[in-house]
């Protein structure tokens, strides 16, 4: 009659170490997916970074345009390119054409 507790104890200590294995594998696997959503993520923010980055410099040379924009010098630029007027002391002088 000794015998059959041993057993059940054995029988028990078995299931005691599987069920050990089995969450030590589990906290394995999601260690593992973590640390490979972290790597996509730390890439995915150094994109974000580098678009805020380029957003900041865009919105710069927008802000410099623009006072570019309301300066005299802006008007008399966009009178002789697009208009072709001149000052009438101005010479202008053309490259020939070909």
């Amino acid at each position: 009659m000794r015998r059959a507790p041993k057993r059940q104890s054995k029988i028990g200590l078995l299931l005691i170490v599987i069920a050990m294995l089995v969450t030590v594998i589990a906290n394995g696997i999601r260690v593992a997916n973590l640390k490979a959503k972290s790597e996509r993520l730390a890439v995915t923010e150094r994109q974000l970074e580098t678009e805020i980055e380029d957003a900041h410099k865009k919105a710069d040379d927008l802000a410099e345009k623009e006072k570019y924009m309301q300066t005299k010098k802006y008007i008399e630029d966009e009178a002789k390119d697009k208009l072709g007027l001149v000052y009438p002391d101005e010479i202008v002088i053309e490259p020939r054409e070909k």
